[in-house]
């Protein structure tokens, strides 16, 4: 069974010319409204060459979410199996049955996932050993902390079920939480979006109505104050990144 690759985003041929092509146009356009040039648009939307890079980066965090809202699902699964009396290992391979009816299709990754790890029991694996080979290719703190924990109850003994079930909950209430935090801060992201994106609406506003009120702009010294505000706009953009990234 081939397993996802979390780490990295493979984009089809269009789909790179597609970033490429999406990138230099919103460029163009952005430094158009900014500069009122041809020539320099034409010369920033070369630019639009590295929008593949921050392609892959949103499609890995957005596989990366995807993987952790799934593996809560999975988490709610083996805690529930516990409490009913089953094993860590019959737990385990119970998770792709009771997954499909959240997630009808077979290929979504967490079920895959759990299938591959239920074949490995079968043939002898431990699930402590399972659990860290998946977190070690998600790279997920909240898979990383399961597999810990369970090789850790595993090593030292004691009541294994309960202390998998009750870090299972603890797990499942931190995701929460983070899913809750996403939603409060959305709306201020889209805020943030639209304050960005004033700047460029303002300037075709002055552009279409006065253009004579904005032809010292397009000038050496006006060059440079329109490039140091692109600068300052890419500060706020970077900042408002930084704050809108909340780790629970």
């Amino acid at each position: 069974m081939i397993l996802p690759d979390y780490q990295n985003a493979r984009l089809s041929r269009l789909q790179l010319v597609g970033s490429v092509c999406g990138g230099a146009a919103v460029v163009f356009v952005g430094a158009y409204l900014f500069y009122n040039s041809v020539l320099i648009s034409l010369l920033m939307s070369a630019l639009g060459w590295f929008t593949p890079r921050y392609v892959r980066r949103w499609l890995i965090d957005w596989k990366r979410t995807r993987l952790k809202r799934q593996f809560k699902e999975a988490l709610q699964s083996i805690a529930s199996s516990l409490a009913a009396g089953r094993s860590v290992e019959n737990a385990i391979c119970t998770v792709p049955e009771d997954l499909k009816l959240v997630y009808p299709d077979a290929r979504i990754e967490i079920i895959r996932e759990f299938l591959f790890m239920g074949s490995c029991l079968r043939n002898g694996e431990t699930p402590e050993r399972c659990l860290r080979a998946f977190a070690d290719r998600a790279r997920i703190d909240d898979i990383t902390q399961f597999a810990d924990v369970l090789a850790t109850a595993k090593r030292s003994g004691g009541d294994m079920v309960g202390i998998v079930r009750r870090t299972a909950q603890m797990i499942g209430d931190k995701m929460e939480v983070e899913q809750e935090i996403a939603v409060l801060i959305a709306r201020k992201r889209f805020e943030s979006k639209v304050m960005l994106a004033v700047p460029f609406v303002f300037m075709a506003f002055l552009s279409l109505t006065a253009p004579d009120y904005m032809a010292p702009l397009y000038s050496g010294m006006g060059y440079l104050l329109l490039t140091a505000a692109l600068g300052v706009l890419y500060g706020c953009y970077l900042l408002i990144r930084k704050w809108m990234t909340i780790e629970v």
